[in-house]
Parts: structure tokens; C-alpha cells; sequence
């Protein structure tokens, strides 16, 4: 017989979802913990796993303080907030495999409706009106992938049945069996000939403020920008320039300041698109989230090592 295990979740949903396909063998105990207050177990009690609630995480990693836990596992690919606010002594594991799919759906959906004029229809139906227009299509636009993560490799699939020139750029340039991956350096040669941008890179300091004045400059004029990244990899002040101007067009799923405040001049322009960080807000993440945990239960009962760990206070 394995050592208990004793994992805390954030709520019934992960719970269902966790107990929706089979049991959990007998050794792995189940608590509630939202990080809202001290842990419900014995004072110097080790929890094994816990599993922070999906949104607004970072802000109650310090309940963690003084508590013994062998793994955090997040619920987010994403961590870039989170070195700042974990206390000393936790392994802390991203949720890689868990949203790329949902994500790479919302920058699909992002693109199309954009490119096909989505948001003009929805507006004209609103006011009763029939109002027939030709869009640029999908097809045949040169589309540049920026960052081949997960997310990214996840979009590219996504984009194959849609015949668009696809290039891809990366932290480095190297190539693969599709080949050339072109690195951000290459960028400002880059940039002329785009038609479509899709923002996918992780937030680091390299990428804090990239799609600036500079960046959008450099963009024909018409083009599309999709982040579904982080919102301060743009710098607003740029972004609401340029599409003031009616220069480019945006599609974003996240921004800076987020959210976004109520009135703000981006909500008014009818070449900006906004979804409120929706990307892995989905039906697919509760079961991929499941099989990830599920997983880093039978790794950790087995004495193996854990998956995805990408800092160690």
C-alpha cells in the first residue's frame, strides 16, 4: 500500500470532473481549498498537491506560506506572475496540455471574424438592417505566427485547411520537417509583408511592450492583429493610435489594463474586437484539466517526478 495522498482542489467542478471517468485509487484523499484563508487541515499537515482556482490565482498564492505542499499545480499555462507572489519552497507546475486547444479555437475565431466582417454584420442585425458586404478572406493571407509554443503549434494546425502562407517565428530561428522557423530577430523584415499577426508568445521581459509603436509601424496598412498572448505584450497607448487611424485593425482577447475599464476608447472603434480572456474558457478545459491532475496523482504515488514544473521557489 502507497502513502496517503492528499490533494486540494478549488471547487466541486474540478472535483466532478476529476471523478467523472473512474475512481482515484484509495490512497489519494480529496479537500476544498480556494487559498482564501488557512488550509483545512492540521496545523503542518503536507498536502501533496494543490491546485489554486483558475482565475485571479497569483493574488492568493501567499496562502501558501508556511504550509508544507509537495506540488502547486496551476490551472493556467501561463505564470508569469506568479514568481512575485510564491512563497519560498513550492514546486510550482504550468497546466501545458490542458489550454491550448480552447485558445487556439478563440484565435481561429478571432481571425475569421475579423477577416469576414463578423462583428459589421452582428452591429447591422442589431438595428433591424441587412447589409451585404465583401471581406478579405482567410485564404490566401500571409499570416504570421508569432511564438511556436504550445499555443502556437496548436494554432498552426488549426490554420493548415485554410491555404494562408503561414510564417512561423520563434525566440531562435532554426528548421523542422515543415520547414523554416524564422527567430524574432528577424522581426522588422518580417513585419512589411505580414497580413495577418497572431500573437502567441509567453509574457517575459524580452516580450513586455513588443507590439509597440515600432512594431505596428511597421505593418502594411489594413493589417490584422490577433493577441491572445498576454495584454501587456502590447503597449495600448500604440494600439489605440493606430486603430484610432483606422490604419490596422486588432482582435484581442486580452489587454492592458485588464480588464479592460468600462468607457474605454477601445470598446468604440468598429475595427477592434475585444473578448474578456476567454481563450481556454471552454468545455474542453475541465476534462484536460482531470487528466492532467490525474496523471500528476499516479506520478507522484509512484515516486515519480512531476510534469510541467517550471519554478522552484
Amino acid at each position: 500500500m502507497t502513502d496517503p495522498l492528499l490533494v486540494s482542489l478549488p471547487g466541486a467542478a474540478l472535483r466532478d470532473a476529476l471523478l467523472a471517468t473512474e475512481p482515484l485509487p484509495e490512497n489519494v484523499d480529496l479537500i476544498e481549498w480556494k487559498l482564501d484563508g488557512p488550509p483545512p487541515t492540521a496545523p503542518g499537515q503536507r498536502i501533496d498537491i494543490v491546485v489554486p482556482p483558475y482565475m485571479g490565482a497569483s493574488e492568493r498564492l501567499g496562502a501558501l506560506a508556511g504550509v508544507p505542499v509537495r506540488l502547486v499545480q496551476s490551472q493556467s499555462i501561463g505564470y508569469d506572475d506568479v514568481a512575485a507572489t510564491l512563497p519560498a519552497g513550492h514546486v510550482f507546475a504550468n497546466a501545458a496540455s490542458v489550454q491550448e486547444t480552447s485558445t487556439a479555437e478563440l484565435a481561429l475565431a478571432l481571425v475569421l471574424a475579423a477577416q469576414r466582417g463578423i462583428p459589421d454584420f452582428v452591429r447591422a442585425a442589431g438595428e433591424g438592417r441587412w447589409a451585404p458586404a465583401r471581406h478579405a478572406s482567410l485564404a490566401d493571407r500571409r499570416v504570421l505566427l508569432l511564438g511556436y509554443g504550445g499555443v502556437g503549434r496548436a494554432i498552426e494546425a488549426r490554420l493548415a485547411p485554410f491555404e494562408v502562407e503561414l510564417v512561423r517565428v520563434a525566440t531562435r530561428a532554426r528548421d523542422d520537417d515543415t520547414g523554416r522557423i524564422h527567430g524574432i530577430d528577424e522581426l522588422d523584415d518580417l513585419l512589411p509583408t505580414a497580413e495577418i499577426v497572431i500573437v502567441a508568445v509567453p509574457l517575459i521581459p524580452e516580450t513586455t511592450g513588443l507590439v509597440d509603436d515600432r512594431f505596428l509601424s511597421a505593418l502594411p496598412d489594413g493589417a490584422l492583429v490577433v493577441n491572445i498572448a498576454r495584454g501587456r505584450v502590447a503597449d495600448t497607448v500604440a494600439v489605440l493610435e493606430h486603430a484610432t487611424r483606422g490604419r490596422l485593425r486588432f482582435a484581442t482577447d486580452v489587454t492592458d489594463p485588464e480588464p479592460l475599464p468600462t468607457g474605454h476608447p477601445l470598446f468604440d472603434l468598429p475595427n477592434v474586437l475585444i473578448s474578456p480572456h476567454v481563450g481556454g474558457a471552454s468545455t474542453a478545459m475541465m476534462p484536460r484539466m482531470a487528466r492532467l491532475l490525474r496523471d500528476q496523482i499516479e506520478r507522484m504515488s509512484r515516486g515519480d517526478e512531476p510534469r510541467n514544473v517550471v519554478l522552484r521557489t
